[in-house]
């Protein structure tokens, strides 16, 4: 039985990667390993492999992470000066999401959306 799906994706620094997550509110989950870090905010886990080579402007990753109080979590990005997409401002999708966007150190582009009813 399939019971969670968890993200991996590249990092080139851990502490660059734990800081910038740990503005995002995510804290350190389980044991840390050299080359390898796995954060938690609630229920959701993102794990990061250490990839020294990756050329930022070559990384394709991306996860899109469903929330709740989208317009609280987008308010305290901002009070919190992550940066967010220049095309990922907060706003309503045709495909009925409320959803912004904004890239991490190493250009994962982190989706974040919630159902318009």
């Amino acid at each position: 039985m399939i019971t969670d799906i968890i993200a991996k994706l590249p990092m080139r620094q851990k502490e660059l990667t734990l800081d910038f997550y740990k503005k995002l509110g995510f804290t350190v989950f389980a044991n840390e390993f050299d080359y390898y870090l796995m954060l938690q905010k609630d229920n959701l886990q993102l794990h990061f492999f250490e990839f020294k080579d990756l050329l930022p402007k070559e990384n394709y990753g991306q996860i899109y992470i469903r929330t709740t109080s989208i317009e609280k979590l987008y308010n305290s990005f901002i009070e919190n000066k992550v940066p967010i997409h220049p095309n990922g401002h907060l706003a309503e999708k045709p495909w009925a999401q409320k959803e912004f966007s904004i890239l991490d150190p190493d250009s994962n582009l982190i989706t974040f959306g919630e159902a318009i009813n």
